[in-house]
């Protein structure tokens, strides 16, 4: 190539690299799927080519991050990720997002999932799926390059830079599939941040040897401390950027204590060992030990049919529920569907027993026992200490959908809507001890208290909380 084609290329002139790198650390199990339907798993775990430890893609990373910017400030995200693949004029993102390989071999976990009938309260048929998922604990080292090209808007890329990678160091955001019911939950503990200056002949060799110190002697590169927020590592690198974000997400948070009133069961797939009983509760790994959950599946199904329940009773505009829970994909097979606005998180109950019950089918005709039908199974119980935390998120919130919610939360807390499996016969129900909600609107929170104390029910601002259901009332009467 000549050099007067090399002179009216559109090149771009980058001035500075800036590298980020981070340790990311899964809180719930995570399910980072591969798209493989080959196996005898219908959702396996996407893995590297070489070892057998989990990949997670930048892309994937890209995707999470963009979509939090975007929620957080509803702008700036096109500076720093590039256009829209339908933009014709869309540019380049100057933010280079490197795939992360988990630091340890691949421990997964499987979880049996099937859709349940509002109507008849079974089994679909031909509904029931599994799912291989990363446990809780599981490492990425993740890598970030930022591009600064000379002209460019620097204060602002570092801006929204910095607003995304705290929403990875908070926990608000996740990965993979079903990030709305628990799964994919992260943090990011340990940041290292890279400046260099390509004008400067040192940085250049620095920046090149950055991953190669053995090619000169003494290295080029000293590594920054490791700082455990983001905003600190990059001011400490010698970045400038504003610091004071305005905060665009509107959403209604319920963060609930409760206890058990009975026990409970959420059927498992897998037992922890050969000897185990016919049905086993549902367990996940935290901290290298097996700990009883509520999964965010069960939840989530359990409040759309009360949610189906209460809109066919006091209405007819069932849109609300999906407008909250998402379209029904099996209805909705195209690009119409819409995805859930309602989040719920992974809730692990503390403080239980594991008991196990037999039990017995009975012949309806004879009254006596049924031949070859008896079985066991293993909930768990309760005692004077056993609690559990439901969290709740509902983003963009009308008036009338959070009286929905208060509404479910109602029926939670009395113990009059049931989680789980065997409900029939008492198991599943639920007593509300604490409740904070959040609401936030145009900026500004608002935090309400709901306490059970001494048999009596204490409501801050009870009247408040009154016109949200009321708001409800109009909304399905129109």
């Amino acid at each position: 190539m000549d050099c007067n084609r090399l002179k009216t290329r559109n090149q771009r002139k980058i001035c500075k690299r800036i590298i980020i790198r981070g340790l990311l650390v899964l809180d719930t199990p995570t399910c980072l799927g591969s798209g493989d339907t080959d196996g005898n798993i219908d959702l396996q775990i996407l893995r590297d080519s070489i070892e057998d430890k989990a990949l997670l893609m930048g892309s994937s990373i890209a995707g999470a991050l963009r979509n939090y910017l975007r929620e957080y400030q509803n702008s700036d995200e096109f500076l720093l990720f590039g256009g829209l693949r339908t933009d014709e004029d869309g540019d380049q993102s100057p933010l280079i997002i490197n795939d992360a390989i988990s630091s340890e071999i691949i421990e997964s976990e499987l979880r049996d999932s099937v859709k349940i009938d509002s109507v008849t309260r079974t089994a679909a048929d031909k509904a029931k799926y599994d799912l291989e998922l990363l446990q809780a604990g599981t490492e990425f080292p993740l890598c970030f390059e930022l591009l600064i090209e000379k002209g460019s808007d620097e204060s602002s890329l570092l801006k929204g830079l910095a607003i995304a990678l705290q929403g990875l160091e908070k926990g608000e955001i996740s990965l993979g599939i079903k990030k709305h019911r628990g799964f994919g939950r992260c943090k990011v503990y340990e940041w290292q941040v890279w400046n260099f200056n390509l004008k400067d002949a040192s940085d250049r060799i620095a920046w090149l040897t950055l991953d190669h110190s053995w090619s000169t002697d003494p290295p080029c590169t000293k590594s920054p401390a490791i700082n455990p927020s983001i905003v600190a590592a990059m001011k400490e690198a010698g970045l400038e950027f504003p610091e004071e974000w305005e905060d665009q997400r509107e959403f209604c948070k319920i963060d609930a204590t409760f206890t058990l009133a009975t026990p409970l069961l959420i059927r498992s797939g897998l037992a922890s060992s050969d000897k185990a009983p016919d049905v086993v509760h549902l367990k996940s790994r935290r901290n290298e030990e097996l700990k009883p959950v509520l999964s965010g599946t069960s939840l989530a199904g359990v409040l759309r049919h009360r949610v189906e329940r209460i809109i066919n009773t006091i209405g007819k505009n069932v849109n609300i529920v999906e407008d909250i829970f998402g379209s029904d994909l099996s209805k909705y097979k195209t690009s119409g569907a819409k995805a859930s606005r309602l989040i719920v998180h992974e809730s692990v109950i503390k403080n239980t027993t594991d008991l196990v019950q037999n039990r017995i089918a009975i012949d309806r005709f004879t009254g006596g026992t049924l031949h070859g039908a008896l079985f066991n199974e293993q909930p768990i119980f309760p005692n004077s200490e056993t609690y559990l935390k439901l969290n709740l998120e509902l983003r963009n919130p009308e008036e009338h959908e959070i009286g929905l919610l208060l509404l479910l939360l109602k029926d939670l807390w009395t113990g009059d809507l049931p989680v789980g499996g065997t409900s029939s016969i008492g198991r599943g129900r639920l007593q509300g001890n604490k409740a904070t909600i959040t609401l936030r609107r145009e900026q500004q929170n608002t935090t309400f208290t709901i306490v059970q104390s001494s048999g009596n029910l204490v409501i801050s601002d009870a009247e408040y909380l009154e016109k949200f259901v009321s708001s409800l009332n109009e909304e399905v009467s129109e």
